[in-house]
């Protein structure tokens, strides 16, 4: 007689447990156990409990292979009631304890077959028993993540067109989903009471716009709410704002921008020359060149208007980065004046909210939307389609995936639909799709990672970079616990190029997520590990530290809708001398569209209870001693770069704070 002994452990989120009858059986490579009910004295399966049951068969089943889970109805209850198994851990008569990840949502009638022990690439199984239901996995899960085209020329994404179509175990948690709803309704009414949602009322001055909200303020929106018309703040938002990916050094002027050395030598250093200053290094460039010809959106049956700008901006021996220099439109003209920091302050102000206009669209369809959340969205149904879940890679990456397609099958209809925010900026949708394929056609591997990008832009040692400061020995941190754990487990090139499923993954990735263009240098298929490395740290950081550097300042910067609007509503001004503040005023828009920017900045900054920071894996998945050892060390890494950034901050006028570790998500979840 031999007895197993089978510790289950029920998800501690809302609802996890279950009153249903579980069932389970064991499958070794000697044989089955009998078909056990886990049945204890008492209330099994609770939130949040662990249970140990035995099961004795007559002899040792052997290596202990599989575990089947079967789910039938108590029939003294009548409706629907899921069960989450986070995970079963079983110990054998040899006195072997051995993990089997489950971390799913059963339903009654549902049968489910776990893998136990360590991660195992396709080649490494030996039994038929393993071979088949890897097979049989994979098959399943390609019927269950299909890929669907949105619109021609943008990443592909999930099947799904509702996120309670969403299998359950990939939906939020109850927690979430109400917490969601309730910021939607709080600052809903904080505006309805106001009078401004949905009104089509103008602004009469700028003070009246710091009513927006009462109940939500940081110490960061209210700074922007008092700087956002000094250059000294305008320029170090392109450093450390929500989208620091833009400029780039400049050594030679754009033929296309005539800024001479008269025009901006009061800007510069006393006896310098624009050549000299471009010399040194300290001349930089924001070009919005991409968004050249694509037509904006109409309102009331008239084209609204988008700055296609460029922008010159000068780091000082203050080493403060300041504007110097805006043309607004690609192509000089007499209609298209460069203007100056000496010019009216209401023409200087006009052209500052264009180039941020512009910028803000620019982020969030292409740096924000495209290169994190679509891009994400290719590698996390890549990696549910390709990879069994005892594939050593998709234990590395499902963490950093968790939320991923809710968040973006569910912001598809609120950020593009009739009413949503994306949707009514400047671009409207069609011309918002257009950047975004543009978008997607510029994107190189190379760009999206982060220390080539850097160098690219040759912006190593432009002062105050606190992105490129904090976001460079992120980078770091991560590439060294995702080389320590594809080094474990691919101990030679030859063992990444005759891994299959991995092949299958990245050439899915490429075919779906960057349409299958090599120009755009993604890999259809790995040879070295020193690649696969290089291409899993790029994942990783881009679902963490990425996302969180352009998404979690969103209310902190923008929430003050005239630092950056995502709508504009008069032509940008053709002539200098001619405005003032009423002009202003009628350029941002109305109360309505305003506070629908604000409350969109609110809901997308907003941290949640279930929050899972970088690093952080409450859902048990490695059962080998070396996996474990190489994650607390990620962890200590990650605790010793959020105590150097908390330090550092403390000596900030302006804080950079998005780049902590303890505040970075582990995957992106808003």
């Amino acid at each position: 007689m031999a007895e197993y002994q089978v510790e289950v452990l029920t998800g501690d989120m809302e609802y996890a447990g279950t009153r249903d009858h579980i069932y389970v059986t064991l499958t070794g490579a000697d044989g089955k156990s009998e078909r056990t009910e886990l049945d204890n004295f008492g209330l099994d399966f609770r939130t949040g409990d662990t249970a140990t049951y035995t099961i004795k068969t007559n002899s040792s089943l052997g290596k202990l292979l599989l575990i089947k889970l079967e789910k039938e109805a108590n029939t003294l209850l009548v409706m629907e009631d899921e069960w989450y198994c986070s995970k079963i851990v079983v110990k054998t008569p040899e006195g072997d304890a051995i993990l089997f990840p489950c971390h799913l949502w059963m339903s009654r009638g549902e049968v489910v077959e776990l893998r136990g022990g360590k991660a195992t690439k396709v080649f490494e199984d030996d039994h038929p028993a393993l071979v088949d239901h890897r097979k049989q996995e994979l098959i399943q899960k390609k019927n269950t993540f299909q890929w669907r085209v949105l619109d021609e020329g943008i990443p592909h994404i999930n099947h799904y067109k509702e996120v309670a179509e969403l299998p359950a175990e990939i939906r939020f948690s109850k927690s979430k989903s109400s917490e969601i709803l309730h910021t939607k309704i709080k600052s809903g009414i904080e505006l309805m009471l106001k009078g401004m949602l949905g009104s089509a009322e103008n602004w009469e001055t700028i003070d009246d716009m710091k009513k927006i909200f009462w109940l939500k303020k940081t110490p960061m929106s209210e700074y922007v709410t008092e700087h956002w018309k000094d250059d000294d703040f305008f320029g170090s938002q392109f450093l450390n704002a929500i989208n620091p990916k833009v400029i780039k050094r400049c050594s030679e002027l754009p033929p296309n921008f005539p800024v001479t050395d008269k025009m901006v030598q009061p800007f510069l250093e006393k006896g310098s020359s624009l050549q000299k200053e471009m010399e040194k290094g300290n001349i930089f460039l924001y070009d919005q060149k991409m968004m050249d010809g694509i037509s904006p959106r109409l309102q009331d049956g008239k084209p609204l208007h988008v700055t296609p700008c460029i922008c010159l901006l000068y780091s000082n021996p203050e080493k403060k980065l300041m504007p110097i220099a805006i043309q607004l439109h690609q192509q000089p003209s007499e209609t298209n004046p460069i203007f100056l920091p000496s010019d009216s302050e209401t023409d200087w102000l006009l052209a500052k909210m264009f180039v941020k206009n512009a910028d803000l669209m620019d982020h969030q369809a292409v740096h924000h939307l495209m290169n994190t959340h679509f891009l994400a969205e290719a590698y996390c149904v890549a990696t549910h389609r390709c990879l069994p879940v005892v594939h050593p890679i998709y234990k590395l990456l499902i963490p950093h995936f968790r939320y991923t397609l809710p968040i973006n099958t569910g912001g598809r209809l609120n950020l593009f639909g009739p009413e949503g925010a994306l949707s009514i900026s400047s671009l409207g949708y069609e011309g918002l799709m257009e950047l975004m394929r543009r978008g997607l056609s510029a994107v190189t591997f190379s760009a999206l990672c982060l220390p080539y990008n850097i160098t690219s832009r040759g912006l190593e040692s432009v002062p105050n970079f606190y992105f490129r400061d904090d976001g460079l020995k992120l980078w770091g941190i991560v590439n060294s616990y995702v080389k320590a754990m594809v080094e474990f487990y691919y101990p030679s090139d030859d063992d990444v190029r005759k891994d299959s499923e991995l092949q299958d993954w990245i050439s899915e990735i490429f075919t779906h997520g960057v349409l299958g263009k090599k120009e755009s240098e993604f890999p259809e298929s790995f040879s070295t590990v020193e690649e696969l490395v290089r291409f899993l740290t790029m994942v990783v950081f881009t679902v963490t530290g990425r996302h969180a550097a352009l998404n979690d300042g969103q209310f902190d910067y923008h929430s003050w809708v005239p630092n950056g609007s995502l709508l504009l509503m008069k032509p940008p001004p053709t002539s200098k001398g001619q405005s003032s503040m009423k002009t202003v005023m009628e350029t941002l828009p109305n109360l309505g569209d305003t506070v629908s920017f604000a409350a969109l900045a609110w809901v997308l900054s907003q941290t949640y209870s279930d929050t899972v920071t970088i690093g952080q894996f409450p859902e048990e998945r490695f059962d080998e001693p070396v996996p474990k050892q190489i994650i607390k060390e990620f962890q200590a890494e990650l605790s010793y770069l959020s105590e150097a950034i908390s330090s550092r901050n403390s000596q900030l006028e302006v804080p950079y704070i998005y780049l902590n570790p303890n505040r970075v998500q582990n995957s992106i979840t808003i």
